[in-house]
């Protein structure tokens, strides 16, 4: 539950950069004149020569042009399969182009100006010449280029969506279903055939032909909408209408974005940890790199409440917390409704005049019983919330930005697992006391709110979710530009 007023992304990236160095990409500040002796001249260190570029042989500049015309559409780095490639025509720019390309594949295509505020999930700063030298001394350039990509599945399912859906592309993509009632079984028409030649471009398993809606296509209707992570009621409405009628082109655009996201993670994760996908408003908790717990989770709305991408440490949980209300959710939302309200939802009034705040009380807290703390610089954390029905949704993204937890009182005790001190029936009966307690874990716990919008499974099928803070049609617009970018700059 907060209210983000726009912290400077400088700050942001500094807060980051120090709780977790290896995500964070920050420049050192200069030297202050205060920081040396009375009268003591300014020591400035001279910038580091940079190495010379390396040579290559014919053999190699041909090997180097055809693993980056090939790996920038298969990576999805550019959208458009149909521009010429037009890469320096000399072997210094070719080694530039070369250096850009591997930097774009293993740490992302954005430069850190591309990056949002609320895009906190920074890659490592790498310098891919020394290891590039190294290969092409080796002569194993075509290894050494795959080896780059993100070390994880879910990438790997991504860049074979990314080809499936690029071919469906250049075969004519699919033609949108044209608005009407609701279809279910029993519906016939040429608005069933539509839907019928829809389904079978992503699944094999669907009759192409013909213009009756039966069981069988009911089935192939609910594998969509759960593909599409919508309610799998086997009925096309107009949510269901909706996500079939996205064009291919927008869902390539889509897994671009998602690979880039890809590309900013580290190279490894912890095993312990709790990931969030922000986009589907869902929570998994990893042990030994497996998982062992899901629940849903309510993610912030559009428009002013997104919920952050960043990865921290959860480094305590607090019992029956107090909701200290953002200043701006106060004025907007809480102050206007009166004293007498206050009063009966438990809220506090601390100061006066325009420095005057809100606190409710823990008996009353809209945290409920358990808060999860980490460091960031959004002031976002994950909680509990009385108000449980949201969880029954779909759409569940309708926070102020904090992550509310179906099952919060489960995610405590795994998390204090092993602590003498605090068993389940120790937390049990803390929260009947209805005190205010803190208990810092024995050991923190890595979590990563992330955007996922399109995944892979093992079988090949593309999962897509909706896109509702619109950033992949803004990272994948972000990445085109900064490819189109740099190839002139190499040139």
């Amino acid at each position: 539950m907060f209210a983000r007023t726009g912290p400077h992304l400088v700050a942001a990236s500094l807060a980051l950069s120090a709780a977790i160095p290896a995500l964070a990409q920050t420049a050192a500040p200069a030297p202050s004149p205060s920081a040396t002796p009375t009268g003591a001249p300014l020591q400035v260190q001279p910038l580091p020569t940079p190495l010379p570029l390396p040579t290559v042989t014919a053999e190699q500049a041909e090997q180097l042009r055809r693993i980056i015309v090939q790996g920038r559409i298969a990576q999805g780095l550019r959208y458009s399969t149909q521009a010429a490639e037009i890469l320096p025509a000399d072997d210094v720019g070719l080694v530039r182009a070369a250096l850009d390309y591997a930097r774009a594949i293993h740490i992302g295509r954005l430069d850190t100006a591309d990056f949002q505020q609320d895009w906190a999930l920074r890659p490592a700063a790498w310098d891919p010449q020394p290891e590039f030298t190294r290969a092409l001394a080796e002569n194993r350039l075509t290894q050494w280029f795959a080896d780059l990509a993100p070390p994880y599945e879910g990438y790997e399912t991504l860049r074979t969506g990314l080809a499936r859906y690029r071919l469906i592309e250049a075969a004519g993509g699919w033609s949108a279903i044209p608005a009407g009632p609701d279809m279910t079984v029993g519906a016939t028409g040429p608005r069933v055939a539509a839907l019928r030649a829809r389904l079978a471009v992503e699944d094999d398993n669907v009759a192409r032909l013909g213009n009756s809606f039966d069981a069988e296509l009911k089935e192939a209707v609910i594998r969509a909408q759960r593909r599409y992570g919508l309610n799998p009621t086997g009925t096309v409405s107009s949510g269901t209408l909706g996500a079939l009628n996205v064009p291919v082109e927008a869902r390539v655009r889509q897994i671009m974005a998602n690979m880039e996201r890809w590309r900013w993670m580290p190279k490894s994760m912890p095993t312990d940890r709790v990931q969030v996908n922000i986009a589907s408003a869902s929570v998994a908790v990893f042990e030994g790199d497996r998982p062992v717990m899901s629940m849903r989770g309510v993610t912030g709305k559009p428009g002013g409440g997104e919920t952050p991408m960043l990865v921290s440490n959860i480094h305590s949980v607090v019992v029956n917390p107090p909701w200290n209300v953002p200043a701006g959710i106060a004025a907007r939302e809480l102050f206007p409704k009166g004293d007498a309200y206050l009063a009966r939802n438990g809220f506090k009034v601390i100061g006066t005049g325009a420095n005057r705040r809100l606190q409710q009380a823990p008996s009353h807290s809209a945290l409920g019983k358990f808060k999860f703390d980490f460091n960031n610089p959004f002031a976002v954390y994950l909680h509990d919330t009385p108000s449980k029905g949201t969880f029954s949704r779909f759409d569940r993204l309708a926070s102020h930005g904090c992550i509310r937890l179906e099952r919060p009182a489960d995610l405590a005790n795994l998390l204090m697992k092993g602590d003498p001190v605090w068993t389940p029936e120790k937390v049990a009966e803390t929260v009947a006391a209805g005190k205010t307690t803190r208990v810092p874990l024995q050991k923190q716990v890595a979590v990563y709110l992330l955007y996922w919008t399109a995944y892979g499974s093992s079988s090949g099928t593309m999962n897509f979710r909706g896109d509702p803070y619109n950033w992949d049609k803004v990272l994948a617009s972000k990445i085109e530009a900064r490819s189109a970018t740099q190839a002139q700059a190499a040139r």
